[in-house]
């Protein structure tokens, strides 16, 4: 599983220290590196790979990436990925704004939609 962020290296950062930092996720994920760009003296993170069993993986990458969001000052999107090409994009709006039951609907929405086989792409703003 791969998660992009968009804006800037800080955010994605921020992120990988969140996962990083939780023990379900220790040692299971990883900020990878892009090319480096002509004119810069190195590379910058392009995404954070996630290496988690099948089984409840998804429903913990979801809860992870809202509660994170949550925390988010300003609008963030954050696009998950699996290994065969599915992905999903969630909003850092709709989580900030979410109350209690609305915040277990998304992540349930969200690991589903991670979960699903041959799924086509979604946004869930």
């Amino acid at each position: 599983m791969v998660i992009t962020v968009e804006g800037t290296d800080d955010e994605l950062r921020s992120l990988y220290q969140w996962l990083a930092d939780d023990d379900g996720f220790r040692g299971h994920v990883r900020l990878v590196d892009g090319p480096p760009q002509e004119s810069t003296l190195g590379s910058a993170p392009e995404l954070i790979a996630v290496a988690l069993a099948q089984g409840g993986a998804c429903a913990a990458v979801a809860g992870a990436v809202v509660a994170w969001l949550r925390h988010r000052t300003r609008d963030v999107m954050c696009k998950i990925t699996r290994a065969d090409g599915a992905s999903v994009e969630l909003s850092a709006r709709r989580a900030r704004t979410a109350d209690l039951p609305a915040l277990r609907e998304l992540v349930t929405e969200l690991a589903t939609a991670l979960n699903e086989q041959n799924s086509a792409p979604r946004n869930i703003e």
